[in-house]
C-alpha cells in the first residue's frame, strides 16, 4: 500500500466532544464565531446584540467587547496576522477593526442591504463582502479611496457565503448557485445546487469545495469541473445558516444542525462518525461550527441559544 493512503485508511480523528468551557456573555443569538489564526486559542463572536466579543478559549473568559454596529452582526473575518478583523451585518457597511485598540479603522459603504458575509484575502490587502442586495463587493484596503474596486452582480438572490482565494473568488447565494470567479482568466463558472447555499469552504489545495445547502445536505464538489464527489446527510438544516467545516486534517466533515446536534462524517466514504445520531448539545440551532486551525483536539460550536461551547478531546483519546 502506498504510504499516502495510510492516513486515509486509518480514518479521521474522533471529534472533540468533551465540553471544555462555555462562553456566554451575548444577549440573544450568536450568528458567527471565528478562531484567531495560528496556534493561539482566541475566538471572536458576533451576535444579535450588535456586539463582537473576543474570548480566551483556554480560560473561558471574555477579553474585550467591540461595540460600533447599529444592527446584528452576521459575519467576521480575521486577518492573517490577527492584528485586525472585519465584521458585517445589518448595517450595510463593512467595519474594519484594530484588535489592539478595539476601534474601527474604516467603514466601507456601498451595499444596499444587510451584509451576510465578509472575508479577507490571504494577506488582508483585499476584502470581499456579500449582501442581501445580491452583489459581492471587493475593497482594496491599501487604497485611500473608499469605493469598491469591483462589484460582482451575477447572483439573483442574497449572497450568503464567499471565499477569497489567491486566484479565485467563490460565492454561494440563496439563488442556489455556487459561482467561482477565476481572477486571472476573467472567467466565471456557475454550479446550480438546487437549494439555497449558506456556506462554501474549499480544501487547502483548492481542488474541492464543501457546500452547505438548505436541504439538509452538505456536498463535496470538484472545483475544476463542478462534479459531485460526496454527499453528507443525517443532520437537519432547512431554514438557518448552519456552517459546516472540515475536521482536523480535512479527514472529516463537521456540522452543527437546527436540532442542536453536532454531526461528523468521514470525508472519503461520507459515513457518519459515532455517535450516530449524536447527542444534543445546544437548546437551539447551531449557527457556526469551526475546528481549531492547527490543534487536532479542539473545536467550537456557536448557537442561537447565546452560547459558544469549546470542545476538546479527553486525555484518554
Amino acid at each position: 500500500m502506498p504510504p499516502s493512503s495510510r492516513g486515509a485508511e486509518r480514518g479521521p480523528e474522533s471529534l472533540p466532544r468533551h465540553l471544555h468551557t462555555t462562553l456566554s456573555a451575548h444577549k440573544g443569538p450568536i450568528n458567527v464565531a471565528r478562531y484567531a489564526k495560528g496556534a493561539a486559542k482566541y475566538i471572536l463572536t458576533g451576535g444579535q446584540d450588535r456586539t463582537v466579543k473576543l474570548w480566551n478559549a483556554n480560560l473561558g473568559t471574555e477579553v474585550k467587547t467591540f461595540a460600533a454596529h447599529g444592527y446584528e452582526v452576521l459575519s467576521i473575518s480575521v486577518s492573517h496576522d490577527n492584528a485586525q478583523f472585519a465584521s458585517s451585518g445589518g448595517d450595510r457597511s463593512v467595519f474594519v477593526w484594530d484588535v489592539a485598540t478595539a476601534a474601527t479603522t474604516r467603514r466601507l459603504a456601498g451595499h444596499m442591504g444587510k451584509i451576510h458575509v465578509v472575508e479577507f484575502n490571504e494577506d488582508a490587502s483585499v476584502l470581499a463582502s456579500g449582501s442581501f442586495d445580491s452583489t459581492v463587493r471587493l475593497w482594496d484596503l491599501r487604497a485611500q479611496n473608499r469605493q469598491a474596486i469591483q462589484v460582482l452582480e451575477e447572483a439573483r438572490d442574497a449572497v450568503q457565503a464567499l471565499y477569497v482565494g489567491s486566484t479565485y473568488i467563490t460565492t454561494g447565494s440563496l439563488d442556489g448557485h455556487v459561482r467561482t470567479y477565476d481572477l486571472r482568466k476573467g472567467e466565471l463558472r456557475s454550479d446550480f445546487m438546487g437549494y439555497p447555499v449558506t456556506a462554501v469552504i474549499p480544501t487547502q489545495d483548492s481542488q474541492t469545495l464543501l457546500v452547505t445547502t438548505l436541504d439538509s445536505h452538505i456536498r463535496l464538489m470538484d472545483m475544476t469541473n463542478g462534479k459531485l464527489l460526496n454527499d453528507f446527510t443525517g443532520h437537519t438544516n432547512n431554514e438557518y445558516r448552519c456552517r459546516a467545516c472540515f475536521g482536523h486534517g480535512e479527514a472529516s466533515v463537521v456540522c452543527g444542525d437546527e436540532k442542536g446536534m453536532v454531526w461528523a462524517w468521514d470525508l472519503l466514504d461520507a459515513k457518519p462518525l459515532q455517535p450516530n445520531p449524536p447527542p444534543k448539545v445546544h437548546h437551539k440551532v447551531i449557527t457556526w461550527t469551526e475546528h481549531h486551525p492547527v490543534d487536532k483536539g479542539e473545536m467550537f460550536t456557536a448557537s442561537a441559544d447565546g452560547t459558544v461551547k469549546v470542545w476538546r478531546q479527553t486525555e484518554t483519546e
